[in-house]
This record gives structure tokens, C-alpha cells and sequence, in this order.
């Protein structure tokens, strides 16, 4: 089991088109509407890496067994879903299982396709997004305060370091800044992440950007560029549309319809590579006979440390093998 990312944004900026594309199903209903998707969409992808078949030639292996991806395809969220708006803030239990999220961001013009706010502007999308959020982070650590901090009167040493993470955490987020922001160190760590956070997560601007901008991205795609510099997050450049029309052709067919755009890539191998970078995550491969397998790990883990699984189970541990070849970035 590899990383889960979850898929958010506003209503019709594409996020079902491209959950459809990468997963290559019609799992998650795409529509011309608002709220098409309710419940939240799970599809998982295997990771593409050529070096996989070349190690399993040398190996003679009988199987290949790539590193997984699962992406979540979660509802659009609307201004005002952390006070009931929309559909509310049900979905955000989802958010909270995932490792990493993907804000996809609507970067093109379209007057076929409608906005929820009548008007396309990237920044102010991913600010609703973010902002509803915030306030459901602030909402949680508000409720939990009272009862960490009658534990920390009692002298309760965890209780005293996770109300001082609390007071820390809600500080940034009242001023209007993500908890990924948040400063803590080494040995705070762990307990900030039990805080589960949704802005804490690390981020990912998806520009969904037209056919003709996917080589190059367009302005649109450029102010969301700088606004995650700003914010600390990854961005990543795909057209939905091209990637739903990819999943469409036969295998050998895609790498000429991509040179034919001036893409060398598939924006699902981007999005990965992007998410990968920005979780710290390598691969490295186990080869024999039996099989060739990749594995995800976070770059500096050591061999007794099981990979990274979004569900661990009690013999993660056990389960993981001794690497057998060299770690690969």
C-alpha cells in the first residue's frame, strides 16, 4: 500500500474529471454541476516506473509488483461548508485519512463550463478551500482546549505539551495562516500530528489548465505558481481533459499523442513525482525470482522501518523485506 492524497477544490474546477483520468475509471461522476460528487470517490493507481521492468529482466522475476497511489476524490466544498453550507462540512473526516491533499484549481476559461462564483480566479478558490479549512481546524482545537487543559492542571506532562501545541496551532490559524505553519520541533512532532490538523497536511496545487496550456501553463497557472511559493506547497500543471482523453488510447498510442502536445510526460506521473517530492518520499526495489517489487519509504528511513502505508496493519513490520537493492529517489 503506497501514500493517500486527497482531491479537493470548489464545484466544477475538474476535480472528478481528473480522479477519472488518473484512476482511468468512471468511478467518480463527472458533471456540469454543482455537488455532482457526494460521496467521496477512492481509486488507487500503480506508480509508473519504467526501471521496474528492466530490473525484473535482470532478475528474472515472475511477477512485477509496482508501488501504490490511492486518490480520494472528495466533494466540492463552498464558502461557508465549515457553518453547513453546501453540503457541509461531512466531508471532512475524509480529508483527515489522507497523507497529502491536491487543491485543484480551475485555470482556464471555459463559458461552457460554469463557476460557483461566476468568475475564475485560481487564488480566491484555493483561499475558499483553505479557509473553510481553517475554520474547521479552529473549530477542533476549540472544543478539544477545555478538557487538555484540565489534564495539564493535573500535571499531566503529554497534556502540557499538546496544550501548548494547541495554543500554538490555534495562534497561526487565527491569523488566517494554514497549521502547516505552525512551528514545533523534532520532539513535538508526534503529538502535533495527532492533533490531525487538516491544514497541517502537506499541500499541492493542481492547475487545471486547457489543452493548449498544459506544455507551458498560461497565466492563470503562474499566479497559483507564486501563491504556493507563498504557502509553502507544491504545484503541479495538468489538463484534465488531455489526461481523460490519455486514459482513453491504448498504451503504445499515448507516448505519440503526448509528443503531439509537447508533453513528454503523463500529468499522472507529474502529480506523483510532485507528491512524492513533496512528502520526502523515495522508492527503493526488491528483485528475485519470485518477483520485482517497488516500495514507498520516506527518504532516511532505515531498513527495519516498514513503508509507508496510509492503513498500517500490526505486521507492517514483519511484512517488510530487507532491502535487497539500492534506494532510488
Amino acid at each position: 500500500m503506497g501514500f493517500k492524497m486527497g482531491i479537493v477544490g470548489l464545484p466544477n474546477v475538474g476535480k472528478s474529471t481528473l480522479f477519472n483520468a488518473l484512476t482511468r475509471t468512471a468511478a467518480a461522476q463527472a458533471a456540469n454541476f454543482p455537488f455532482c460528487t457526494i460521496e467521496p470517490n477512492v481509486g488507487e493507481v500503480s506508480v509508473p516506473d519504467h526501471r521496474l521492468e528492466k530490473l525484473a529482466t535482470i532478475g528474472k522475476s515472475a511477477q512485477i509488483l509496482p508501488a501504490r497511489m490511492s486518490f480520494v476524490d472528495i466533494a466540492g466544498l463552498v464558502k461557508g461548508a465549515s457553518q453547513g453550507e453546501g453540503l457541509g462540512n461531512q466531508f471532512l473526516a475524509n480529508i483527515r485519512e489522507t497523507d497529502a491533499i491536491a487543491y485543484v484549481l480551475r485555470c482556464f476559461e471555459d463559458p461552457n463550463v460554469i463557476h460557483v462564483s461566476n468568475r475564475v480566479d485560481p487564488i480566491a478558490d484555493a483561499e475558499v478551500v483553505e479557509t473553510e479549512l481553517m475554520l474547521a481546524d479552529l473549530e477542533s482545537l476549540e472544543k478539544r482546549r477545555a478538557g487538555v487543559e484540565k489534564k495539564a492542571k493535573g500535571n499531566d506532562k503529554d497534556a502540557k505539551l499538546t496544550l501548548e501545541l494547541i495554543d500554538r496551532s490555534l495562534a497561526v490559524l487565527r491569523e488566517g495562516r494554514s497549521a502547516r505553519f505552525v512551528k514545533r520541533d523534532a520532539e513535538e512532532e508526534k503529538a502535533f500530528q495527532e492533533l490531525q490538523l487538516l491544514t497541517s497536511k502537506p499541500a499541492l496545487y493542481v492547475c487545471n489548465v486547457d489543452e493548449g496550456s498544459a506544455a507551458t501553463g498560461n497565466a492563470l497557472s503562474k499566479k497559483v505558481e507564486e501563491y504556493a511559493k507563498a504557502n509553502d506547497a507544491g504545484v503541479v500543471v495538468i489538463s484534465a481533459e488531455i489526461e481523460s482523453q490519455l486514459a482513453q488510447l491504448p498504451d503504445e498510442e499515448q507516448a505519440e499523442y503526448l509528443s503531439s502536445l509537447g508533453l513528454d510526460q503523463a500529468g499522472l506521473d507529474r502529480l506523483i513525482r510532485a507528491a512524492y517530492d513533496l512528502l520526502g518520499l523515495q522508492t527503493y526495489f526488491t528483485v528475485g525470482p519470485k518477483e520485482t517489487r517497488a516500495w514507498t519509504i520516506h527518504k532516511g528511513d532505515r531498513a527495519p522501518r516498514p513503508p509507508v502505508s496510509s492503513t498500517p496493519t500490526s505486521n507492517a513490520a514483519s511484512s517488510a523485506p530487507k532491502p535487497s537493492a539500492s534506494m532510488i529517489s
